[in-house]
Parts: structure tokens; sequence; C-alpha cells
């Protein structure tokens, strides 16, 4: 079986949601059934894994009341990818042995719609199986920090601002510059040393968290007479944000815990922009989390602005927090989870974009930067290899919820 990046058979480049498999067709009229790929044949173990689990509790627990109709939806979805697996043999049998051309054709015909089949019940029982964490679905708060290479460092934040805004245009999303510190000189979005993006839309954080950690850039700067390549990092973390009438955690902070202060607002080089105390800075006493808001002109905004922020930030350190515990118990940990690794090279110079945690290279640098397919192509392996790290720890007895 050839696998899709194996050395033998060359990376898809389309539009990929989970990588795409199919069943060796037979060269020959001597017919057998190739095994599974790995990973397929993980997500049926883990269901039937998962469904002995529940056999063993005890009938008459609350436990398992709650569970009996998380078990009977499990069974169903499992029960859909082995008639689908069968469907999809039978064809296959067909097309290498049936004698009647008429029939024989027919077979191969319906082979595709009962791959896409095959493929959608096991993306369907994965869900099942390993439910995505409910924050998935809230927006995003995305914060880039210039680090290594100062000024050009400062210009590639603001060139990483502007993809993510074209990547949440092209889903659907809103995004919008909510807080931001220029580089000292620059205009107005060229370059950034601090910018926080606020993308609204279902399931952002769910796909843009993703992007967490350090992004490298390779090229050659404006500024440099020499021609050579120089290397800039921005450092990038995503957080999961409430919007509109989302709410996934009603009890991140008491108020009587928030330490509010009202001050005027400034400007570059320290000078009042105004004579009213419409800027904010929340403290939340507890652990020391600070919130600063002076984006608007009225102290109304600022603070509800402030407040949506500080709740981000709390519901993210519940989230490391709850992830950390889990990660204790794991066998492997998900590559690049540290934000302070390197998780994404632009080579500029070549046109290649290259993602160190799948490990996967590509040149579409271009289409990336403008936010295109290309970045749904590399979340989608992401979230192949999340998902197979999930269905390896259930086979190992590890408990992810």
């Amino acid at each position: 079986m050839l696998r899709a990046g194996s050395q033998n058979f060359p990376r898809c480049t389309c539009n990929l949601v989970a990588r795409p498999f199919a069943l060796q067709r037979p060269q020959s009229r001597s017919y057998a059934a190739p095994p599974p790929p790995p990973f397929e044949e993980q997500i049926v173990q883990a269901a039937r894994k998962v469904l002995e689990d529940g056999d063993k509790m005890d009938e008459g627990s609350i436990e398992a009341a709650k569970r009996s109709k998380q078990m009977e939806t499990l069974r169903t979805a499992l029960r859909d990818v082995e008639e689908a697996e069968e469907t999809l043999l039978e064809l296959l049998q067909l097309s290498a042995s049936e004698s009647d051309p008429d029939l024989r054709d027919l077979a191969e015909a319906d082979i595709p719609d009962a791959e896409t089949r095959l493929r959608e019940t096991r993306r369907i029982l994965v869900s099942v199986i390993a439910p995505p964490p409910a924050a998935n679905s809230l927006s995003a708060l995305v914060e880039l920090k210039a680090g290594v290479g100062g000024s050009e460092s400062a210009l590639f934040a603001a060139e990483l601002v502007k993809m993510y805004q074209r990547l949440a245009t092209r889903r659907g999303w809103k995004a919008s510059v909510v807080e931001y510190t220029s580089l000292e000189g620059a205009g107005f979005g060229s370059a950034y040393k601090e910018a926080l993006v606020e993308v609204s839309g279902d399931g952002a954080f769910g796909y843009l968290r993703r992007e967490a950690g350090v992004h490298r850039v390779q090229r050659v700067p404006t500024t440099e007479s020499q021609g050579r390549v120089h290397t800039s990092t921005v450092a990038c973390i995503v957080l999961p944000s409430e919007s509109g009438n989302q709410h996934i955690e009603d009890d991140l902070f008491e108020m009587k815990d928030v330490k509010v202060e009202t001050m005027r607002s400034r400007g570059a080089g320290g000078q009042h922009v105004n004579k009213t105390e419409s800027a904010i800075r929340l403290t939340h006493l507890p652990t020391g989390v600070t919130v600063s808001m002076q984006d608007s002109r009225s102290q109304h905004e600022n603070r509800t602005k402030a407040f949506q922020v500080l709740r981000a930030r709390l519901l993210d350190r519940k989230i490391q927090a709850d992830q950390e515990a889990r990660r204790s118990m794991r066998r492997t940990q998900f590559r690049g989870a540290d934000r302070s690794e390197k998780i994404r090279t632009y080579n500029f110079p070549q046109g290649r974009l290259t993602d160190h945690r799948i490990p996967l290279t590509l040149s579409a640098l271009e289409d990336a930067m403008e936010g295109g397919e290309t970045l749904d192509i590399i979340n989608g392996e992401l979230e192949e290899m999340e998902n197979r790290e999930k269905m390896e720890d259930i086979l190992a007895g590890i408990e992810e919820s």
C-alpha cells in the first residue's frame, strides 16, 4: 500500500480535510484484498475497545446510564464503517473477477463513490470516538509578536496579520486588528512589534489553534545591499474567544478578583492623546494576568474588549492546564505543542513553505500568504496527526476525556 508522503508516492496537493486513501485496486484477475492502511485499522480497533470498556461498566451505575447513548451512537458509526468497507470490497472483487465486461465496468464506476463513502464514515467515527474540545467551536484571538530579526520580523508580523485576515475572509469568518504596537516610523499596518487579531466565526479557534508557535521567515530584506538571506521569527499565540452568544465557561473569574483601572490613552512618545480616561487596565489578582486596552476613544468599548481578552487568556490557561494533565499520561507528545518551538518556515527565495511538525514542504508560498487552500492542506494533515495520537492513546488504554 502506497501512502501519501512516502518515497514512492507523491504527496497530494489538493484541498484536504483528512489525508485521502483508497484500497489498492488489483492489477490482475488474481484477487487478494489488501489490508486497510494502519491508521484506518486503528480507528476501528479504537472504536471496538471503547465499546468493550463501556460494556464492562456496571449497568446500574449513573456513569453507565450517561454513556449508554454515547455507546449507541458509536455502535451506529462503527456499523456504518463496516458496511462501507464491505461495499467497497465487493466492488473491488467484481472489478477483478467478473467475466461480464458490462458488470465489471459498472462495478469500477461505483468504486470512487464507495471510497468517498468509506472516508466519510471513518471521519465520523473518529469524531464520535474522540469528540473535539468544546472550545474548538469558538472564535479566536491571534497574538503575533515580532521576535528575532528586528524590523524584518515586524514587517513579517504584519504580513502574517494580512494572511490570517485573508484566510478568515475565505472561510467566511470576520477578522480585525483590535490592538497593536507599530514599529517606530512605520505606517499603519506595515510593521507590527505586536498585534492582536480577533477572528470571529464558528470553529475559528479549532482551526487557528494549530497556527500557534514560532513562524520563521527566510528572505532578502529590502535594506540588504549584499543580497544575503536573513532569518527572522514571529511568535504566534492563539486563544479561544467567546463572542456573541458563545459561552462555554461562565466561572472563569469573579468580578471581585478583577482590579479595574482607568487612565488616559497614550500615543507615540508617551503623550496623552485625549483628555478623558478612556483607557482600561484589568488585573486578575489570583493569576496576575493583566490586560490593557486603549484602541477606542470610548471607555465602554475599551472595557468590553479588555474583559473579552481577559476571558480569552484565562480560558486558554484552563485549557493548557487540562492539556498538560493529559500529556503527563501520554506515551508521546504532540510535536509543536510547545509554543516556543519552531513550527513553520517561509522560504521566499525558493517559494517554499515547510511545516516542521508533520513534516511537509509545499512549493506554494504565495498561495499560503494569500490565505489560500495551502493552509487547509497543512491544517488537515495536522488534524490527522492529532487523531492518530488519539487512537493510539485509546488503544494503549489512556483515557482522553
